[in-house]
């Protein structure tokens, strides 16, 4: 493991990386092994063999087997009652997808210990791009077994290959497990796979043998236009990415973060203080590395990697771009306080992660005027305010208002949350001396109205509101709004004519008419949607 903490900037796809590595990681056992990590049965000896069943086209089938299952003759897609009448002492649990893929999850994560760029793989499995990683545990070797120790402690065996491409990787995974696959080797190595690595369907792989194709290497000697006239263009490709000859990346669960400064200890630590200062740490290596690049962050996230595979995040955001270490430790240790779920150390964290997912430009200007100063003061104070509230109760529950550009008044404004990157449009300004346009909040659901006017397009002489009689001193309208159209579903909301009224108390209220009398599927209501102050 490395023991000391070192910056390290991101893209990944740097020339000086030298050629792109992939650590593929597979679990052939993981429905298995999930079932007997939660709960081993203590209904007999613990080697019985276990089976997950499936029920297929109305029949239960084995979907998944341990290694003592299979010694003992059992295989996938056989029928439960066939499986029992082979094996009468089996323990059989009913398949779970959701959890399956739960775990699959939490395996990914445990391994972003590793390298950020981590992949799902169909069939159970991970694809790790480890491309200039490996000299940080020791090589390639100590990196793979690295994870598969970290692996088995969350109770999965894993088999895994190290390659050039994903498809090589996995294919090795699946069949030669263990194999490191030096540079520009890959080919030599997967010729000799069986066409089974091909990952096609039972059709196409047994027309392929009917044509006497036993190995990729048979394939290979064959002209692609051959293979691709026969077998498809897609057989073609997946051979091509198997031995090596094209790489087409992985695509991360988790886009890389700009900036990464971590710290690997020898020995797990569980002292918080302790952990909390070697976070402080890691804060001044960001600092210095977005110095460098005249930036400052605006999202942070602190990675607590702990002994048992398990992660914790702690994500933190600000108002503006800052590198202030004391800001940032402020805020994670408030984060860290007003966590619902508290940062259980377990058997202790053995590394730590600071990573800088969104930064901005960041000038460091000192005002010259006192007027210029307090300005900056008074905005950095609410900045200062926002980081304490958003680290205390969530990015979601502290909130501005914005105002949109469109006629719609129920578009028009709103709140969203006050670190998202929502732009409000400036509201149209009234005329000098004269009232507000539209009241400035309004209800989340207009209220229903009874009114009485003087002919159908008229303004009210006198409405209901909760039990209430108002009679209308002054009207104002109507202004038309009619729907957009373009944003609506079919049928489309109907015309409203939007009145400003106020009652002989003085009260003023904001009503519309819905629909129009010459209209005649349906009479017209009305509703008070909004109160001016």
């Amino acid at each position: 493991m490395p023991a000391n903490s070192s910056p390290v900037l991101f893209p990944l796809s740097m020339p000086s990386l030298g050629p792109r590595r992939y650590l593929a990681l597979r679990f052939p056992f993981l429905p298995t092994d999930r079932v007997r990590r939660l709960r081993p049965y203590g209904d007999g000896p613990v080697d019985r063999p276990l089976l997950v069943a499936e029920k297929i086209r109305g029949a239960l089938r084995v979907a998944a087997a341990d290694a003592a299952a299979l010694r003992l003759g059992l295989r996938i897609g056989m029928t439960l009652a066939e499986a029992r009448a082979l094996v009468p002492d089996i323990v059989t649990t009913e398949a779970d997808s959701e959890a399956d893929a739960s775990l699959l999850q939490r395996c990914a994560a445990a391994c972003e210990i590793f390298t950020p760029l981590v992949a799902l793989r169909a069939g159970a499995g991970l694809i790790l791009d480890v491309t200039g990683c490996a000299h940080l545990f020791g090589g390639e070797k100590e990196l793979a077994f690295a994870a598969c120790r970290r692996l088995n402690r969350l109770g999965l065996a894993a088999c895994f290959a190290l390659a050039g491409t994903p498809e090589a990787a996995w294919a090795l995974a699946r069949e030669r497990h263990g194999s490191i696959v030096a540079p520009g080797e890959e080919e030599a190595l997967t010729q000799a796979l069986p066409i089974m690595a091909l990952e096609r369907d039972s059709e196409t792989i047994l027309a392929l043998q009917r044509a006497g194709f036993l190995t990729l290497g048979d394939l290979a000697a064959r002209a692609p236009y051959t293979l691709a006239a026969r077998f498809g263009e897609d057989l073609v490709i997946a051979l091509r990415r198997l031995l090596g000859r094209e790489d087409i990346r992985i695509t991360p669960l988790r886009p890389p973060p700009e900036i990464i400064a971590e710290k690997h200890f020898s020995e797990p630590l569980g002292l918080m203080e302790s952990l909390l200062a070697a976070l402080e740490r890691l804060t001044r290596d960001v600092a210095r590395a977005l110095e460098k690049r005249e930036a400052g962050g605006r999202h942070f996230e602190a990675s607590f990697f702990r002994a048992d595979g398990a992660v914790r995040r702690i994500a933190v955001e600000t108002a503006e771009a800052t590198r202030d270490t004391t800001l940032l430790m402020r805020l994670i240790r408030l984060r860290i306080e007003a966590l619902a779920d508290p940062l259980d150390p377990g058997f202790g964290f053995d590394a730590l992660r600071l990573a800088v997912l969104r930064s901005e430009t960041f000038d460091s200007l000192q005002p010259a005027l006192a007027g210029e100063a307090a300005v900056q003061n008074g905005e950095r104070a609410v900045a200062d305010l926002v980081n304490r509230l958003v680290a205390r109760f969530g990015r979601e529950n502290v909130r501005r208002f914005v105002t949109h550009d469109t006629h719609d008044p129920v578009r028009a404004a709103g709140t969203v949350p006050y670190l998202a990157g929502v732009v409000s449009v400036p509201p149209p300004e009234p005329e000098p001396g004269s009232p507000p346009l539209r009241p400035l909040t309004l209800f989340e659901h207009p209220q229903w109205i009874e009114v009485m006017a003087e002919v159908p397009d008229s303004p009210p002489l006198r409405f209901r509101w909760r039990r209430v009689l108002h009679e209308v001193a002054r009207a104002e309208g109507p202004e038309r709004i009619a729907p957009e159209w373009w944003r609506e579903a079919s049928p489309a909301p109907a015309i409203r004519d939007y009145y400003r009224v106020e009652d002989a108390n003085g009260h003023r209220f904001w009503i519309f008419r819905e629909g129009l009398y010459e209209d005649s599927n349906a009479r017209p209501r009305w509703f008070l949607h909004g109160l001016f102050a």
